[in-house]
C-alpha cells in the first residue's frame, strides 16, 4: 500500500521530523490497467445481484408468516449482514476502478475497517447459532420448542451482533491509537496488538467453527440412525445449505486472515480477499433459495398474490 502524507510539527522529541499519514493510496488492480473497465462491470453486476438476492430473502421472510421460525429468522439476519458487508466494501472498489480517485482518507479507512470487523464477526457467530438451531431441531425434535424458543433465539441473535460490535470496536480503537508514519505503517511497537489480534481472530473464527463442527457431528450421527423413510433426505437437505455457506465463509476467511505474512503473493491475497468479501454475500442467497423448497414456495406464493392484485 502506498501512502500520501504531510509533515506535522510536534513537541514530542521522539516524533520530531516524523511524517504523519493523511490518507492511503489504494493500489487495487494497478498491475492490470487494461482490465479496469471489465473489472468494474463484473463487480457492479456482482454487487447488484448481491443486493437484490439478499433483499428478496429479507422481504420474503418478513412478509411470509409461516417463515417466522428461528431457522429462517437466522437466515434473515445473515442476509442483512451480507448486504452490509457488500455495501461497506464494493462501492469503494467501484469508485477506484471507475475514476482516478484512488485515495481513501485516514478516517474513512478506519471506518471501513470497523464495519468489516463488525459484520464479519457477527456472521461468524450467526453461523454458529444456526448450527445450534439445526442440532436442536434434528437431534432433539421433541424438545426443540423449548431449546429454541423465542427468548433463546433473541439471546443468540443479540449476542451475535453484540460480539461483532465488540470485536470491531476494540480492534479498530486499538489500531487507531497507534501513531502512523511513512517509514512504517505503524510507528509504535505493535507486538502486543499482533498477539491480541491473532488471538481475537482465532477465538472469533475457531470458537463458532468448533461449535458448528460438534453440532454437525451430532447431527450426522442422528441422521444415520434414522430409518431411510423417516425424513433422512429432508434432514440432509436442510443442513446442506448451511454447511455449504459455512464452508465458503470459513474457507475464504481462514485463508485471508489466518495465513502467514509471507504465505501468499500480493495478487493471491487480493483474490482471496475478493472471494471472502464478494462471493460469500453473492452466493448465500443462491445456496439457501435453490436448495430450500419452503423459501421457493413462499416466493411463488408472494408472486401469485402480487399477480392477483394486478389482475383485480
Amino acid at each position: 500500500m502506498s501512502l500520501r502524507y504531510k509533515i506535522r510539527s510536534t513537541t514530542d522529541m521522539q516524533r520530531q521530523n516524523q511524517s504523519s499519514v493523511v490518507d492511503f493510496i489504494l493500489l487495487g488492480f494497478s498491475n492490470f490497467p487494461e482490465l479496469q473497465g471489465q473489472l468494474f462491470g463484473v463487480f457492479l453486476v456482482i454487487y447488484l445481484v448481491t443486493l437484490v438476492g439478499n433483499a428478496v430473502i429479507i422481504l420474503i421472510i418478513s412478509l411470509e408468516q409461516s417463515l417466522h421460525v428461528p431457522m429462517y429468522l437466522f437466515l434473515q439476519n445473515l442476509s442483512v449482514v451480507d448486504v452490509s458487508i457488500s455495501a461497506v466494501i464494493t462501492p469503494e472498489m467501484l469508485v477506484v476502478l471507475s475514476t482516478e480517485k484512488t485515495s481513501i482518507s485516514f478516517v474513512r479507512c478506519f471506518a471501513q475497517m470497523y464495519f468489516i470487523l463488525f459484520f464479519g464477526g457477527t456472521e461468524c457467530f450467526l453461523l454458529g447459532a444456526m448450527a445450534y438451531d439445526r442440532f436442536a431441531a434434528i437431534c432433539h425434535p421433541l424438545s426443540y420448542p423449548m431449546l429454541m424458543n423465542q427468548r433463546v433465539f433473541m439471546k443468540l441473535v443479540i449476542c451475535s451482533w453484540a460480539l461483532g460490535f465488540m470485536l470491531g470496536t476494540v480492534q479498530t480503537s486499538w489500531v487507531f491509537s497507534f501513531p502512523f508514519c511513512v517509514l512504517e505503517l505503524a510507528c509504535a511497537d505493535t507486538f502486543l496488538f499482533e498477539v491480541y489480534a491473532f488471538t481475537g481472530t482465532i477465538l472469533t473464527v475457531m470458537v463458532p467453527f468448533l461449535l458448528i463442527l460438534l453440532s454437525y457431528l451430532r447431527i450426522l450421527l442422528a441422521i444415520l440412525k434414522m430409518p431411510p423413510t423417516t425424513g433422512r433426505q429432508k434432514a440432509f437437505s436442510t443442513c446442506g445449505s448451511h454447511l455449504t455457506s459455512v464452508t465458503l465463509f470459513y474457507g475464504t476467511a481462514s485463508m485471508t486472515y489466518l495465513q502467514p505474512k509471507s504465505g501468499y503473493s500480493p495478487d493471491t491475497k487480493k483474490l482471496l480477499s475478493l472471494a471472502y468479501s464478494l462471493l460469500t454475500p453473492l452466493l448465500n442467497p443462491l445456496i439457501y433459495s435453490l436448495r430450500n423448497s419452503e423459501l421457493k414456495r413462499a416466493l411463488m406464493k408472494l408472486w401469485r398474490r402480487k399477480a392477483d392484485l394486478h389482475t383485480f
